[in-house]
């Protein structure tokens, strides 16, 4: 194993640990109003595990920086329910997701085992 390798393994990535404290820096560059709903919702995220790395993040903190800039109200960029908005949201990057990666395998030892069961009783 090259040291990278073994660098990457250790502490991670450290493109990645650079982008999260951009992108923690830019979030406490914004208007308190802004900045708490950003907190809020990378707080959900976080919880729910909503996987999409720092990628969704940054796009979160491009909205709510373009949000402010225009003055644009929170409830109008995120509608009546934070939830939806935010679920929303984090669907565009779940692709990305560990959950997803999960789902699939689990879909597809299912339909292998039903596969199978088929065979074993005689039904293809």
């Amino acid at each position: 194993m090259d040291i990278s390798k073994l660098t990457s393994k250790v502490i991670g990535d450290l493109g990645e640990k650079k982008r999260w404290r951009q992108y923690r820096a830019r979030t406490k560059q914004l208007p308190e109003t802004y900045r708490t709903a950003v907190d809020a919702f990378e707080r959900y995220l976080m919880f729910a595990g909503a996987g999409g790395g720092v990628a969704m993040f940054e796009d979160l903190a491009d909205l709510f920086e373009q949000s402010a800039a225009d003055a644009t109200p929170i409830h109008d960029v995120v509608g009546e329910d934070p939830v939806e908005f935010i679920e929303t949201f984090a669907r565009n990057y779940r692709e990305e997701s560990w959950m997803n990666r999960e789902r699939a395998r689990l879909v597809r030892a299912i339909e292998h085992v039903g596969d199978n069961g088929k065979e074993e009783q005689g039904l293809r």
